[in-house]
């Protein structure tokens, strides 16, 4: 099995101090935000519904004074609720929300056949983007705090089979536009897209496996190769961070390259 990257120390530690949520953020691009901000100097509560892989994180980190985790569901708001109520208690304010909590898979049912009910639950991430700022709102009003929303490069390019997937997280990033005007200059709030991004060993310990990447696949981009959880990470904590202090209601697109590249058929 592999080990996950271990956290990196960033120079000048700009989320000294600063608490943040990080909602899926047992595993995947969450744990990579998650270690980004406690190599930052922040402390972190992770929302997850896998309670193996939240218990893993903390065991692995061995932070006890600035990680804790909350099984949560964000798709009910008592279990948000539960959420904030845990980490200000825990660490008594808040500084900054990632909103990253959602279905990984991009491929649902045809539309034809998709009932309301999945259509519903792979919306989950916008929803819980949804409850989770709403809740956190108060708390980060107090310290001029900051949201991130992980939206995806398939909120600008699809493939078929696709709807709900893309639809969440289109909707994320309007969402995140709409949200700056009504919280500034408060709160800023900054979307990420993601692109092809390797989470293999960024797994529960009984999933972690080492990525199987060819160089085609890291010659697909423009970059050079495929992407990290800690590309991802670095990109939040900047905007977490002051260092952003004049950025809000923007997008920012993080895949290598891939969606500038004209791809035309043989």
């Amino acid at each position: 099995m592999p080990l996950t990257p271990a956290i990196a120390e960033w120079a000048g530690q700009p989320l000294r101090d600063r608490v943040v949520i990080v909602t899926g953020g047992a595993q995947g691009v969450g744990r990579g935000i998650a270690q980004a901000v406690l190599g930052a100097g922040g402390s972190v509560m992770i929302a997850d519904l896998d309670a193996a892989a939240g218990k893993a994180c903390l065991q692995e980190w061995a932070l006890p004074d600035r990680a804790a985790f909350q099984r949560t569901d964000v798709a009910s708001e008592r279990s948000v609720q539960a959420l904030l109520k845990a980490t200000l208690k825990r660490f008594g304010h808040l500084h900054g929300l990632v909103n990253n909590a959602g279905l990984a898979s991009a491929h649902g049912t045809p539309l034809a056949q998709m009932t309301l009910a999945e259509w519903q639950r792979r919306l989950s991430s916008l929803h819980g983007a949804f409850l989770c700022s709403k809740h956190a709102l108060p708390a980060l009003r107090k310290q001029a705090g900051a949201i991130v929303n992980i939206a995806s490069t398939r909120a600008w390019q699809s493939e078929p089979d696709s709807e709900a997937y893309a639809a969440a997280k289109g909707g994320l990033v309007a969402f995140t536009h709409a949200l700056a005007l009504s919280e500034g200059p408060q709160v800023r709030v900054n979307s990420i897209s993601p692109g092809w991004i390797a989470t293999d060993a960024w797994q529960a310990p009984a999933r972690r496996r080492t990525p199987k990447l060819s160089r085609r696949d890291h010659a697909q981009h423009p970059a050079g190769r495929v992407g990290q959880p800690e590309d991802i990470g670095a990109l939040a904590v900047f905007l977490l961070s002051e260092l952003s202090g004049f950025i809000t209601g923007q997008d920012h697109i993080a895949d290598g390259g891939m969606t500038r590249k004209m791809i035309y058929a043989d």
